[in-house]
């Protein structure tokens, strides 16, 4: 059986996050969008999240899957709630897999 060889993190993560923002270059999975209703968080929000939080490195996770990293983003809505955002990179999109609500009471 093979080893299967994790590309290199992104260098630099929020910059190209943010360039790819600007760009337009962003969309959502079906997953992310579902959650994103279930959890009343709108477009704004997401992008304020992703350009203004910091990277949890801790929380990156290698999908073998995929062949790719799923990074990890947490910040605040405009109404100061926390958010994770869990992103990927497809071709030169960014791909937002789903977002975490982590002031939901459970």
């Amino acid at each position: 059986m093979l080893k299967e060889t994790k590309t290199e993190k992104i260098p630099n993560l929020l910059v190209k996050i943010k360039e790819c923002i600007a760009k337009g270059q962003y969309r959502f999975s079906n997953h992310a969008f579902d959650r994103g209703k279930e959890r009343f968080l709108s477009l704004p929000n997401v992008l304020e999240i992703l350009n203004n939080g910091y990277h949890e490195k801790a929380k990156d996770k290698w999908e073998s899957a995929f062949k790719a990293w799923n990074y990890a983003i947490r910040g605040n809505t405009i109404n100061n709630e926390p958010f994770r955002i869990i992103v990927s990179f497809e071709d030169c999109c960014l791909l937002i897999i789903t977002v975490i609500n982590l002031g939901a009471k459970l």
